[in-house]
This record gives structure tokens, sequence and C-alpha cells, in this order.
């Protein structure tokens, strides 16, 4: 394992849901952590113990100036900066394939020597999906600006204050009758976001760059449907579940997309039709010597510490 004491690390993206795991994880490694965010007062809310060797900036991954002083003197580079929702000049192209891009090119001009770059499994230059074409798109601008970057593609990733599990619960529980996304055939692999934080932190600190794009699932493969039933099972629940036709769906978020907050959108859709699991041959956890977490152990976690 390579020596850290000295070695900044600077994370964009450090106060969102992955990022700031990763800044705690890498504090954990020893690295000198600098936080680059458009909120560096969240680092209050969040990183209170430690210490001095954290520092937060304020930086836009839009903006080359603030991007290329947040890297002065960085050893290592994690971008965790992502987007689900487009909002006017916030767009997929905008966020992962041209600000990835800037991050990647200013990160090699500075002399980092390592630069890990958060994608998502399924991530493909060629799909129909425009987020998942972007995110593949983003991966080869990287390339292009920094050859040597490591590619993170977690699948769906779960924790205590996240936006997948936590809402589905929330749903299963109000919806006695619960509407699926089509036959409910979608397969996921869910990772629980302290471990893809922690395979971060492990491949920033060792002396030889590890595979180039690791995979980062769950231990388990779920249909959509099984998935929901598992959830259900834990939290004590029996909804009856509805199959409800992509078509319908696709109606309803087309009238979401007019209101100011969209709670569907047709992108969405579209990621639920795609499998997010890793492609066999793939390294993994197992490269980063982690034994990935499963959604069942994790949940009675979340469950126990809210009661």
């Amino acid at each position: 394992m390579a020596a850290t004491s000295g070695r900044t690390v600077t994370v964009f993206g450090g106060t969102g849901f992955l990022g700031r795991r990763v800044v705690r994880r890498l504090r954990d490694h020893g690295f000198p952590v600098r936080i680059a965010s458009r909120h560096p007062d969240r680092r209050r809310e969040h990183f209170v113990p430690y210490g001095p060797q954290l520092q937060s900036v304020a930086a836009d991954i839009h903006d080359e100036r603030s991007v290329a002083d947040a890297l002065v003197g960085a050893y290592g580079v994690v971008n965790a900066v992502s987007l689900y929702v487009e909002h006017g000049e916030e767009t997929f192209h905008s966020v992962h394939v041209e600000a990835a891009q800037r991050v990647a090119a200013r990160a090699r001009g500075a002399g980092a020597e390592r630069l890990v770059h958060v994608s998502g499994i399924g991530a493909d230059a060629t799909s129909r999906s425009r987020y998942i074409r972007k995110r593949g798109e983003g991966e080869l601008a990287v390339r292009a600006a920094f050859p040597d970057a490591i590619i993170i593609r977690p699948a769906v990733m779960f924790g205590p204050d996240d936006a997948f599990l936590t809402t589905v619960l929330k749903l299963l529980r109000r919806l006695p009758i619960y509407p699926m996304f089509g036959r409910g055939l979608t397969r996921l692999q869910p990772a629980y976001v302290e471990d893809v934080a922690e395979a971060i932190g492990r491949v920033m600190q060792r002396d030889e760059t590890p595979s180039t794009i690791l995979e980062l699932g769950g231990p388990r493969v779920y249909s959509y449907e099984k998935f929901l039933r598992t959830v259900a099972h834990q939290a004590g629940l029996t909804p009856v579940l509805v199959p409800v036709p992509f078509a319908v769906w696709y109606a309803l978020a087309w009238a979401s997309e007019i209101l100011p907050n969209p709670f569907l959108t047709r992108n969405q859709l579209e990621l639920m039709q795609v499998d997010t699991v890793s492609a066999p041959g793939f390294p993994g956890f197992a490269e980063v010597e982690i034994s990935p977490r499963s959604v069942e152990v994790m949940l009675q976690e979340i469950l126990s510490s809210r009661d």
C-alpha cells in the first residue's frame, strides 16, 4: 500500500450521497482530502470529526478556473459528480461528458498521479438511453484526457439516506396495491454505498493501479419484482404488486415533465427497462478484497436504527 500522508486527494461532488462517504473513507486511509463542491458549507454537517486534514473549496465543474484551483498540488482526484434529472443548462452532456473531460484534463495538467472517475454499470456510448449514452461518452472523454484513469461503475446504490431503497420502502408502506414498472422483469444488483466508497478508497491507496474498470455490483441479482418482495418481506409488509405497462408510465412521465419538479421522467423509465448487472469478466469488489453487503442485511440495520 502507498504512503498516504501528505498526498492530498481532491474529491469533486464530495458533499453528495456517494461523495461524502468517499471523503470519509479517504480520511480513514490517511489521505488529506480537499472537498471541491458548489456547497462547501455542507462540510460542517457531514465531516465534523476530521479536523485540519480536511479542506473545503468552492468549485463549479463547469468552470475551468475553479476546477484548476481545486486541483493545485493534488496527488489524486475523484470525480463523484452525477446528475439523474436534467435542469436547464445542467444536462447529462454538460455534467457527464463536458465536465468529466474538464476535470480529467485539468487533473492531468496539474500533475495528479491518479484519477478515479465514477460512472455506472451499463455505461454505453451507443445506448438509446440518453443518460446511459452520456455516461459512456463521458468515460471515453475521460480516458482521452487522462489515459490511466480508473473507471468505477457502481450498480444502483442504496444506503440510509438514499433516493432508491428509502423511496421504495416509503411507497410500499403507503400503497397496499403497488404499481410495478412493466412486469417487474428488469434485473438489478444493488450495491451498498459504503462498500462502493471503501472500494474507491482502496483503489486510491494501492501502489499498483488495479484494473482500469471496476464494476461494483452487490452480492445478489434480483428481478425488480423480486427486489420489491424482498424489501417488503424485510419490513413486514405484504403489498399486492400490480404490473403496469410501460406505455402507461410513459404517458404519466410526459405529463409529469410539464411540472417544474417532475416526479417521473421518460429518462427514468428508460433506465427501468435496462438491466443494471455487472458484466461477466469485469473485475469488481473482489479486486479490492471487499465482500459486498446485501440489501437484506443492511435493510435490517436501517430499519433497526429508525425504531
